[in-house]
């Protein structure tokens, strides 16, 4: 099995070019909302840690957000409990997936948090700034502050860029994206 990092800025693109690849998909974003939605024992942690922002299971994402917004340090204690369980849910991906020839890791600080190998193969997605903000402002639940904290813990995108393998330059045009993907598996 090859391990396909997908690295990127925040709105870039990655979770769609991940698709793209056609192969299993291990989205931490989406596993995020899966343990806010269906884990008590995540609610519990964070309900110890932050007692004063996290009161409803299923967790609700503004509680979330007051918490990130109002005291750097509680960004931090939500990463410690949530990213354990995100790592417990990628082995066991990967574990089901262990016999296929790719699998797609569309996890935003795969290099922060070091849950990348050696041997993994990695992409950048490379996006306009200026389309990246317009896409971001377009989501419902788009915070400019909480975008801000996200973005202060994560790798400059230019050391991001010089690890990568590859480079997508993703015009957010079908075509040319799918393009860009079947070079780099033929490369690869």
């Amino acid at each position: 099995m090859i391990r396909i990092g997908i690295l990127g800025d925040i709105g870039s693109g990655k979770s769609y070019i991940a698709r793209i690849f056609g192969y299993p998909v291990f989205n931490a974003d989406k596993e995020v909302g899966k343990l806010y939605k269906q884990d008590k024992k995540v609610f519990n942690k964070l309900k110890k840690s932050l007692p004063s922002y996290i009161f409803s299971f299923p967790i609700n994402k503004l509680e979330i957000s007051k918490a990130i917004l109002s005291n750097n340090d509680n960004l931090r204690k939500i990463i410690k409990i949530v990213h354990f369980e995100v790592r417990k849910k990628m082995n066991l991906f990967l574990k089901k997936n262990k016999l296929k020839k790719f699998v797609i890791l569309d996890i935003p600080l795969l290099l922060e948090n070091k849950i990348n190998k050696k041997k993994d193969i990695l992409v950048f997605v490379q996006s306009n700034q200026s389309e990246i903000l317009k896409r971001l402002k377009s989501r419902s639940n788009f915070n400019r502050k909480i975008h801000k904290k996200f973005k202060k813990i994560q790798l400059p995108l230019d050391y991001k860029k010089k690890k990568s393998q590859f480079i997508i330059k993703n015009n957010f045009t079908h075509k040319k994206v799918l393009k860009d993907v079947k070079s780099i598996l033929s490369k690869i």
